[in-house]
């Protein structure tokens, strides 16, 4: 069987229309050139791909086969004709970002809407999926930039600086840990401890406070939703320790309280891991620059 593009085109085509007529019209082709292409595929699948009694016209089992290899071969298809396309204009054509830090959107969002400003024929996409195999993927070229606070020594990778931001604590206002000014290691000791859904080794309260000082919480609770974590902090069911951007509103609210970790508080910093040979790109270094400004408005905002 030899399938062609626009075998798979004229499949979905009419399935969509639910006849060849209004097919014919979305394929800019006769009707009677539509059919003559179906009976040939037909010819070579062996069977009928459609129920020509019904109507609107449905596509029988050997049908919704092709149907669904149309449906992930085809948008594959136009995503690669577009970033062809893209290149081709003279505009460096793609920037899909893993990141390696659950709270990030609160910040890359903003960022991302201003960059789109510049540089719309860009093609931007997000990759939560990667997020723990991301700097593998970077390498493999599957990924063009990674956002990770673990900088490490990788061959033909550059760590870029972002900002500096402060993991804090964060409780409901009635909590006894509210009378402190800081909070330490040993105060999670006989707390419910509320975190995204991360490995341990990616989550600062563990790996900067906890396991340096050997503290298991009473419970852990893993929650996807920076909003839910916030309810539930706010209604006495655990406490968290969030990102300073995340927490800009809860230090507003009367619901909330935020201390630092420890007397001196603890500092992380953001970095942008790219290729060596895409750092200096006009649109990722570009990139780079409002990443390093526009966090820093929602930390102090």
């Amino acid at each position: 069987m030899h399938l062609e593009l626009r075998h798979l085109r004229t499949i979905r085509a009419i399935h969509q229309a639910g006849g060849l007529a209004r097919a014919a019209d979305q394929l800019h082709m006769t009707q009677s050139a539509l059919s003559h292409q179906v009976k040939g595929l037909e010819d070579q699948v062996g069977m009928e791909l459609f129920v020509r009694r019904s109507k609107p016209l449905k596509l029988s089992a050997a049908g919704m086969k092709l149907l669904r290899l149309a449906e992930r071969v085809l948008p594959e298809v136009a995503a690669t004709e577009e970033e062809f396309r893209s290149l081709h204009s003279g505009k460096s054509g793609r920037l899909h970002i893993a990141m390696e830090c659950h709270a990030c959107f609160d910040w890359l969002l903003p960022v991302l809407e201003e960059f789109r400003k510049s540089w719309a024929e860009v093609d931007v996409d997000i990759r939560p999926g990667l997020s723990f195999g991301a700097l593998p993927a970077l390498i493999r070229e599957e990924l063009d930039l990674v956002i990770s606070s673990d900088p490490e020594d990788i061959d033909g990778v550059t760590f870029t600086p972002l900002f500096d931001y402060a993991p804090v604590f964060v409780a409901a206002a009635n909590h006894p840990l509210a009378a402190k000014p800081f909070v330490d290691a040993v105060d999670f000791a006989d707390q419910t401890l509320i975190t995204y859904p991360m490995d341990r080794a990616r989550l600062d309260v563990f790996s900067e406070l906890l396991a340096p000082a050997k503290i298991e919480p009473r419970a852990v609770r893993q929650v996807e939703l920076t909003a839910v974590i916030l309810m539930l902090v706010a209604s006495g069911r655990g406490v968290a320790v969030l990102p300073d951007w995340v927490v800009r509103d809860a230090r507003h609210n009367s619901d909330f309280i935020t201390r630092p970790l420890t007397a001196q508080g603890i500092t992380r910093r953001m970095y942008a891991a790219t290729r060596d040979e895409d750092a200096t790109k006009p649109f990722i270094a570009h990139f780079i620059r409002l990443a390093r400004t526009e966090p820093v408005k929602l930390q102090r905002a």
